[in-house]
């Protein structure tokens, strides 16, 4: 399949996007606004830089990257594209009215090339795998100087390019510079027939995090309000529809030995926040919503983090945590959040959005993978009764983070020499 027969057979599946979106719409508010910009008519001016983030977990990695390039280069005008309602929002919270945003049209070519007309943007960075092949070859023939950054390749992704390979690898080599997060990824791309001048491994983005102090400090008080300073608190976070009962399931079982114990469950998208809340209640559990200042007390088994942007303040108020996406067939969310905050990670089988992270942190036994709600209850039940097992994955997890820092450095310098 060439990129022609691709746009051919996505102008015949548009029918089935609008029911996406109507179907998105049913299940969430955020999703029944701004249609016009995802099919190319939103209302944008030229700008110099575009930056296209995806979803929440990009555009955080991102801001730091974009905060430095807006810094080298004041005298340009930055657009910050998402494709999620919570990368938007993340987007408006972090820089406000100083960088012009909207979401990224689908990519239908018409869209694609009226969007880019618009724009006349002089470079585009792309982050992570979000490459979309109208939108690199209207960009690429407007002279866009195209960046993949922090760019993430799963063999499973590498698989799906190989077996179009005339659709992705024209696409790939229209690519001025990748930046990979590791060497394997950069193996995976030069297998696929990139040019390996253009490639550079320069570590993931995510290990620069940095947490917010006040985080902490909420977090902690947070913890003395409900009284539970010493009891046994642990996060499911970003967890999934046909999780919601393995978490559930394993909580009961630590109920068992730790009657006192709290979980804080964290579904990863709003519209699951009530389906969530039906599932805490009909396992007989007690609950409590955080959307609802509900009160926390000795009879709580459950909070619902039925909140957004609280994620990792919730992270700092617990103990260990479980990083959902991850029993299910998904490829799991990032564990570098809680282990930036000192908390032994668990994770399910399917992890292979995050497999170099995940590897680092286990080799160094911050992190532990399981395959069931029985696997994960026995995991917490051990460290939160081996006091020195705990401590020992606690600071590995402080460990690894602190050791692989140094990626937006490297990512920022190598962009940085592209934007002229």
């Amino acid at each position: 399949m060439n990129r022609i027969v691709y746009s051919f057979f996505l102008y015949l599946f548009f029918p089935l996007v609008i029911v996406y979106l109507a179907f998105r719409a049913i299940k969430s508010v955020d999703y029944r606004s701004r249609w016009s910009e995802r099919f190319g008519f939103a209302n944008v001016t030229q700008t110099d830089v575009l930056i296209h983030c995806v979803s929440m977990g990009e555009t955080l990695a991102a801001i730091p990257l974009i905060k430095q390039l807006m810094a080298a280069h004041s005298q340009y005008s930055f657009t910050v594209t998402t494709t999620s309602p919570t990368g938007s929002a993340e987007v408006k919270k972090a820089f406000g009215d100083k960088v012009q945003h909207c979401y990224l049209p689908f990519d239908f070519s018409y869209a694609i090339k009226g969007f880019l007309r618009q724009l006349q943007p002089k470079v585009c960075i792309i982050m992570e795998t979000e490459l979309w092949p109208n939108l690199v070859h209207f960009a690429h023939r407007q002279q866009v100087t195209l960046i993949l950054a922090n760019a993430r390749l799963s063999q499973k992704s590498a698989d799906k390019y190989a077996n179009k390979r005339r659709l992705a690898v024209p696409m790939l080599n229209k690519l001025n510079l990748i930046t990979v997060q590791t060497q394997r990824e950069a193996d995976r791309f030069i297998h696929l027939g990139v040019d390996i001048q253009r490639i550079h491994v320069c570590g993931s983005l995510k290990f620069d995090l940095t947490i917010d102090p006040t985080k902490k400090h909420q977090a902690n008080t947070l913890r003395a309000q409900w009284d539970r300073l010493n009891s046994p608190i642990w996060v499911a976070g970003s967890v999934h529809p046909g999780e919601f009962e393995a978490v559930l399931t394993a909580h009961k079982q630590l109920l068992i030995v730790f009657p006192e114990a709290l979980l804080i469950m964290a579904p990863r998208h709003p519209e699951q926040f009530n389906l969530a809340a039906i599932t805490v209640t009909q396992s007989g559990l007690t609950l409590a919503r955080r959307s609802m200042n509900d009160e926390v007390n000795s009879q709580t088994q459950v909070l619902l983090g039925d909140t957004m942007g609280e994620l990792v303040m919730l992270y700092g108020a617990a103990d260990q945590a479980f990083i959902g996406g991850t029993l299910i067939n998904s490829g799991g969310h990032n564990p570098l959040e809680p282990a930036a905050m000192g908390l032994p990670v668990y994770v399910g089988p399917n992890h292979w959005d995050f497999a170099q992270i995940t590897q680092l942190l286990a080799d160094a036994g911050a992190l532990t993978c399981i395959t069931s709600a029985d696997e994960l209850a026995q995991g917490l039940q051990h460290k939160f009764t081996d006091s020195q097992m705990y401590h020992a994955a606690s600071s590995a997890a402080l460990a690894v983070v602190e050791q692989n820092r140094g990626a937006l450095l490297k990512q920022f310098t190598l962009i940085n020499k592209l934007i002229v």
